[in-house]
């Protein structure tokens, strides 16, 4: 993915690489992600998606 150009579908720029802090109720994890300078949308890779975040999401649901 780094040597692809990612676009805001919002607003058409180019997406750049930025530290982005996920909060979700008490636990919290940042990730350097593509986001946009204008509007702040970020894309969120599948792997992130299908794997940290569903980590966070499980360790939500055993406390």
């Amino acid at each position: 993915m780094e040597n692809e150009i990612w676009k805001c579908r919002k607003c058409g720029m180019e997406l750049t690489e930025q530290n982005v802090v996920f909060d979700y109720l008490s636990l919290n994890f940042s990730e350097k992600l593509p986001r946009c300078p204008k509007c702040g949308r970020v894309f969120i890779p599948q792997d992130l998606a299908n794997g940290k975040m569903v980590e966070v999401e499980a360790q939500l649901e055993e406390k």
